[in-house]
């Protein structure tokens, strides 16, 4: 499975990490040239990792083509803002038809809009309440 992530952050680095390590073949897409050394000196990145590295802008044409979108299966953005993220996955389904599409918004109110919308979402401001929540209601 080709999947074309944009946004080199703990999310991103770490998916595109594991996705790599199951054996699938991983692009990652940031605007920030350290974002790529950062993760890699977190420990996220190691010598094992075969994906490849794309500097710029998730939102551009031209650099999702040379990133390889229009081979992709899965294109996820979880680059640190939401209005971000929501653009690169309009773009990626409806100007290349990426089929599976999954962004992170941050605004609950803005999650069922987009899903309704056809985009895979997640919120981390709800799972990270609803977890917090049931740990509370199990005592722990």
């Amino acid at each position: 499975m080709k999947v074309l992530i944009v946004g080199c952050g703990r999310v991103g680095s770490r998916l595109a990490q594991e996705l790599d390590r199951d054996g699938h073949d991983v692009t990652i897409v940031d605007n920030d040239p350290a974002a790529f050394s950062r993760s890699a000196s977190r420990g996220v990145f190691d010598e094992s990792f075969r994906g490849n590295f794309v500097v710029g802008d998730g939102m551009e044409a031209d650099l999702l083509r040379r990133a390889g979108i229009e081979d992709a299966d899965w294109f996820v953005a979880v680059t640190q803002g939401d209005n971000r993220n929501i653009m690169a996955a309009q773009i990626a389904k409806r100007v290349f038809r990426v089929d599976k599409v999954v962004c992170r918004i941050y605004d609950p109110i803005r999650t069922e809009v987009y899903r309704k919308l056809g985009l895979g979402v997640f919120c981390p401001t709800i799972e990270g309440a609803t977890s917090v929540r049931r740990m509370l209601k199990n005592g722990g």
